[in-house]
């Protein structure tokens, strides 16, 4: 398959860029395997849609605030997007403009929080080496942003209106840049109805990394390559898998 069968005309107005104020109120297309038949539904009707024994698995990763807005020593403004950490003070990013930031390049991103850019590759991806007061997990909550699919647009000043919203209801274990979005729709009200009902509910956390946002840049599908996600079973899913192993 080539890229171009897939473009397609999405006006504006159709982006989903602000979210319900009800997750559950979210639309579901519903489709019976057994006849090829769908139906319009909503996410609220999903607990009713399942029955006892059946298995949920969630994804518990959370999402951390991986963007970062800072000034280079000329004052021009510098954008920073986690991506991979490589130790305790130093990450894979990407930069824009990555053409400006040179190795040594030095980046303020607010009180206490600094970086030195030690990197630079060809792809627009910079190693940056962080200097920060506070432990560094603790200076990206407090200066970073919630890292939104790049079709959604907020103002740079404005509050991080998604910190929370961005996030399931479940999220637990923090390391994933993006959120697992289907799960954005579960609330507290549906899992108890979904665990009421005899649903086994068992999680799993897999860090969503950056290959959900990297574009496509070949026009034969198959020689696209998605960079892997960082993944570990937990509970209920480690003992089973250890029992299929064994």
């Amino acid at each position: 398959m080539h890229i171009s069968q897939l473009d397609f005309d999405l006006p504006g107005e159709l982006v989903a860029a602000e979210p319900l104020e009800a997750r559950d109120q979210s639309r579901l297309l519903q489709v019976d395997r057994s006849s090829s038949e769908y139906f319009d539904s909503c996410f609220s009707e999903l607990p009713r849609m399942l029955e006892a024994n059946d298995v949920l698995v969630l994804n518990n990763t959370k999402v951390f605030p991986a963007r970062l807005l800072g000034k280079s020593g000329s004052g021009a403004s510098v954008e920073i997007f986690l991506v991979e950490e490589q130790d305790d003070s130093s990450w894979v990013a990407l930069a824009k403009p990555a053409r400006r930031l040179p190795p040594g390049k030095s980046i303020t991103f607010g009180p206490g929080l600094s970086g030195s850019i030690l990197q630079r590759s060809d792809n627009g991806q910079v190693v940056v080496s962080f200097r920060s007061e506070l432990p560094l997990q603790e200076a990206l909550e407090q200066y970073g942003r919630t890292p939104l699919p790049p079709y959604i647009k907020r103002d740079h000043d404005a509050v991080d209106i998604d910190r929370e919203r961005y996030q399931t209801v479940y999220a637990s274990q923090g390391g994933a840049i993006a959120a697992p979005t289907a799960g954005l729709h579960f609330t507290p009200h549906i899992l108890r109805e979904v665990r009421e009902r005899g649903v086994q509910v068992i999680e799993v956390t897999l860090h969503v990394g950056y290959g959900t946002f990297e574009p496509v840049k070949v026009e034969d599908l198959t020689q696209h390559r998605v960079q892997p996600e960082r993944y570990t079973l937990t509970g209920e899913a480690a003992e089973a898998l250890n029992e299929a192993k064994n």
